[in-house]
């Protein structure tokens, strides 16, 4: 199964959590803005942020609100970033990347979400170096057309570009994500997904029933969290 099935997958249970979700854009807007002023043109976070939160369609009203709220928020509200790593159900490497007021009810939290379902938390570097930091960008094969595509991404300045079940994924180093985004963006692509993700190296399947249903209860319990900004993890999504 493709890593574009994979991201529709996970998408469409997002889509159905909507308002979760844009409370977690809401937040890394308003930190973003908080830290480095609330014009996007000379402040990359809140830019990158602004992006995320538009392609999951949050209203422009909201991340207005979340701007000013950033601007104006005083001493009350201090977000710390921190990121926890550990094992699902059958050694499944997960990372989960959190903004959060309150790092005790945090951890406590992700712990339960582990333990939960099979997994267990490990500690700092436990799975990292299992993955790379890159720009990520999918393109469905109905909005693109491949040596075209592919062309314009390579002289955009991607790394990869990778034909895929469904579409196709071009991979950039973190520091060019934003200009080759652009650049497709300019030149009219829609995209299915984009952003700065990490990338595993090897994938793990699980073959056992039980395993992937508390494989799924953990990610949709870790992504239904208002702390948890982003998960990555090298499960290998089985056949719908």
């Amino acid at each position: 199964m493709g890593r574009i099935h994979n991201i529709e997958a996970r998408k469409g249970k997002q889509d159905a959590a909507r308002a979760n979700v844009f409370t977690k854009h809401a937040r890394a807007i308003s930190v973003a803005a908080k830290e480095g002023g609330g014009d996007p043109e000379y402040n990359a976070a809140l830019k990158a942020a602004i992006v995320k939160a538009k392609s999951d369609n949050m209203p422009n009203d909201n991340i207005d609100r979340a701007i000013k709220k950033g601007i104006g928020s005083g001493e009350g509200e201090n977000y710390e970033s921190i990121v926890y790593e550990g094992y699902g159900p059958g050694g499944v490497a997960v990372i989960v990347e959190t903004l959060t007021d309150n790092k005790n009810r945090t951890a406590g939290n992700v712990r339960y979400y582990f333990d939960k379902n099979n997994g267990n938390l490990g500690t700092q570097g436990c799975v990292s170096f299992m993955f790379d930091r890159k720009g990520q960008i999918f393109i469905s094969s109905d909005d693109a057309e491949e040596e075209q595509l592919m062309e314009d991404a390579l002289d955009l300045g991607a790394e990869d570009f990778i034909p895929d079940d469904g579409g196709f994924e071009i991979i950039t180093a973190p520091e060019d994500y934003t200009s080759v985004r652009e650049g497709l963006e300019e030149k009219g692509y829609k995209f299915i997904f984009a952003d700065v993700k990490l990338i595993s190296q090897t994938m793990t399947a699980l073959d056992e029933d039980g395993q992937i249903k508390s494989m799924e209860k953990l990610l949709d319990m870790l992504e239904a969290d208002d702390d948890v900004q982003n998960v990555h993890h090298n499960w290998e999504l089985p056949e719908a």
